[in-house]
């Protein structure tokens, strides 16, 4: 229903508009490097705050080009089993973790036909509600990641605020035990990035979360922006062996963020991706490439991302959305492993926040 979705398209840029406080961005603030080993309550940015169209950063880049896969889209979930919310999206290749933000994480098992449901054991079935440390408030988890240690290093969420201060940006990545079987997880950790950051209105922060291995940067030759030299893991105290992305929504920006075991963090990066807003981003290990996605914001737009010579992420090509896909509000996405390649193509996945007919994950493919 093209028109169901084009006034649910409306609705969301209206909210978003009304969620600027200034419609104003200090540019300065963006690059300013934090300080090396930066404790988790240092000073708050005295940047402008950065919200709505007027602080997002413009299309630029690759003239877009068509998807690198077929075109055909099909659902990958039975009707009406999330609702809307649904976000962030990670896949471990057997089990696809899903962010929901209204505060919940899910673990998705194979449902026999390409597609996904809700793993019914260890408390899985309904997926598990999310909490700050200490078991208070309820992230508003945007995205999801895992490590190279996979699910025995827990989930790190991105949230952008408090459900229970909804008013209030609170831009944090929140590691999250998920071996239990209880109903609800309380953060073992969290990194609150936002005294760090050029503050954004509440609903328009952290959308996509990433985790890319210290070696594959390294062998990159990145560079490190708080030193201005190539990046050194061993600078740094013991971490997951790598860094986390985040994507912001109100200003297009991606950010590099090594986050050590002692809760300090250290912003190594800082990425203008060019798009009018960053909701989803996924590391492709077998590319050795970046994934910046946007919703129906750009049209379902995605960009890849690889380290080039300066040391620095740029965009590498530009995507228009698969011609099977319909403009969705598609905040989620998810690339497989190349053990899924076959024939030269695997498979990708979507996660549709509204929810559009029923459907929020959608799957399709790219050359592998």
């Amino acid at each position: 229903m093209p028109e169901v979705r084009a006034a649910r398209r409306r609705r969301r840029l209206a909210l978003r508009r009304t969620a600027a406080v200034v419609p104003t961005l200090v540019v300065g603030a963006l690059l300013a490097p934090s300080a090396h080993a930066t404790p988790a309550n240092g000073p708050r940015n005295s940047g402008a705050v950065a919200t709505g169209a007027a602080a997002r950063v413009g299309n630029g880049g690759p003239t877009p080009t068509t998807w690198p896969g077929s075109g055909s889209v099909t659902t990958a979930d039975a009707a009406d089993v999330f609702g809307e919310d649904l976000s962030g999206l990670y896949q471990e290749r057997g089990v696809l973790w899903g962010a929901q933000n209204s505060g919940k994480l899910w673990r998705l098992v194979p449902d026999g036909s390409g597609g996904w449901r809700p793993d019914t054991a260890n408390g899985w079935t309904s997926g598990k509600a999310l909490r700050f440390p200490g078991g208070s408030g309820s992230p508003d988890s945007e995205g999801v990641t895992l490590t190279g240690a996979g699910a025995a290093g827990g989930a790190f969420v991105a949230s952008e605020r408090n459900a229970d201060a909804s008013k209030t940006s609170r831009l944090s990545v929140l590691k999250y035990d998920i071996g239990g079987s209880g109903g609800t997880l309380a953060a073992a950790k969290e990194w609150n990035l936002t005294p760090d950051l050029p503050r954004v209105g509440a609903n328009l922060g952290f959308e996509g979360i990433t985790w890319v291995p210290d070696a594959s940067l390294t062998a990159s030759g990145f560079k490190d922006e708080s030193t201005g030299a190539a990046y050194d893991p061993k600078r740094y105290g013991a971490h997951t062996g790598g860094v986390f992305f985040v994507g912001v929504e109100g200003t297009g920006m991606v950010y590099g963020y090594v986050l050590e075991d002692s809760g300090a963090h250290t912003r190594v990066a800082s990425v203008k991706t060019g798009m009018a807003g960053v909701m989803e981003l996924q590391w492709e290990p077998q590319a050795s490439r970046l994934w910046v996605v946007c919703d129906d914001t750009c049209h379902g737009q995605h960009r890849t991302m690889r380290v080039d010579a300066s040391g620095a992420f740029a965009t590498t090509a530009v995507y228009d959305r698969p011609s099977g896909m319909p403009d969705l509000n598609n905040e989620g996405f998810a690339v497989a492993g190349s053990d899924a390649c076959v024939d030269g193509s695997k498979p990708v996945y979507w996660a549709d926040d509204s929810n559009d007919d029923g459907h929020a994950l959608r799957r399709g493919s790219i050359a592998c």
